[in-house]
């Protein structure tokens, strides 16, 4: 079933359950109403485990995304890395938590805080590290290395399992299951890409749908170097769309996935509300900062202050979590209550 077939099903749903009981949305503002600077968070971060450790049916074959026939016999000690947290969160949230011995940084929720970050500098592998974990399968992409790394534990004879890096609100439910398939957990797998599809179309609903819609741009900053909007492909568009929004980037004609940011960029955007990730903001001394960016003071939203933060390991993973992200940034955006 695709995605689009999915969401259409699970706003059917979402709908007839919405005639039977109060659902309750965020209020839509009025034009005159401030909003200034928002947080938007989870009310938990910790992925709700689908099932309670579950029997994996092994030995399972899967085709690795680097095209290789993998082979895993063993969950029992998993390392799941990746550049986003994605895996991790996709591991617990199968009912797997238990299992995990070796995650990334950017898997930072609280139930794995105890499991070895084996990227403690950022998001470079160390293959003596890993190994020190005696791991049984590896989860892993290509937005993670070096490569040599992964290669290295291959050639250890540990299962080392590839999938698609790309991160969009398309692919959510297919990455669900094709960790689910890799682990021997299918059911488990078929159930979560359910329950996280459903919760992405109850988040949807949440955007109001007349008036003209927000330009949102999303920036992604690391200091005074790193200063980026992001345009089509950065997966940001994605969640700014769900959100019944337009991606301002996009709009204004940026044509790559992430851009330098100039002031005649940000101009040109003209964005109602700015989306960043929380430690990029900080990274650049908050609000005051940001407001110190050329071009950001001539825009709607540095105007009115009217940005939207959420934290890095969140916003942009595109996993079992995709669903409260997109209602808890329905939320910072849209209702003035927050």
């Amino acid at each position: 079933m695709t995605f689009l077939a999915r969401i259409a099903k699970a706003s059917i749903a979402a709908t007839a359950i919405c005639a039977l009981v109060a659902c309750s949305g965020p209020e839509v503002a009025t034009a005159d109403q401030d909003f200034g600077p928002r947080t938007a968070e989870i009310s938990d971060p910790d992925p709700e485990p689908i099932a309670a450790s579950p029997e994996p049916s092994l030995p399972v074959t899967v085709r690795s995304f680097d095209g290789v026939d993998v082979t895993i016999t063993d969950t029992s000690r998993i390392v799941a890395a990746d550049q986003y947290g994605t895996l991790t969160t996709t591991v617990y949230a199968l009912g797997l938590g238990d299992n995990l011995v070796g995650r990334d940084t950017s898997a930072s929720f609280p139930a794995v805080a105890d499991v070895t970050d084996v990227t403690p500098t950022g998001h470079s592998l160390s293959a003596e590290g890993i190994l020190a974990l005696d791991p049984t399968v590896v989860l892993t992409d290509t937005s993670i290395g070096p490569r040599a790394v992964q290669d290295q534990l291959r050639a250890a004879g540990i299962a080392v399992v590839y999938f698609d890096p790309t991160r969009s609100l398309d692919g959510v439910a297919d990455q669900i299951e094709a960790v689910a398939a890799a682990l021997g957990v299918p059911e488990q797998g078929d159930r979560l890409a359910e329950r996280t599809t459903s919760e992405i179309a109850a988040a949807r609903a949440l955007a109001p749908t007349d008036g003209e819609p927000l330009k949102i741009a999303f920036l992604y900053m690391r200091g005074p170097a790193i200063k980026m909007l992001a345009g089509p492909g950065s997966g940001a568009d994605a969640l700014i769309e769900a959100l019944g929004a337009t991606d301002a980037g996009t709009a204004s004609g940026v044509s790559e996935q992430f851009v330098a940011i100039t002031s005649e960029a940000l101009i040109a955007a003209a964005p109602d509300v700015i989306l960043m990730m929380t430690g990029g903001l900080e990274s650049i001394g908050g609000i005051s900062g940001l407001e110190q960016v050329p071009g950001i003071a001539q825009t709607p939203a540095g105007r009115s202050e009217r940005v939207v933060d959420m934290a890095d390991g969140v916003v942009l993973s595109f996993g079992p979590n995709t669903g409260k992200v997109l209602d808890a940034l329905a939320r910072a955006v849209y209702d003035p209550a927050q």
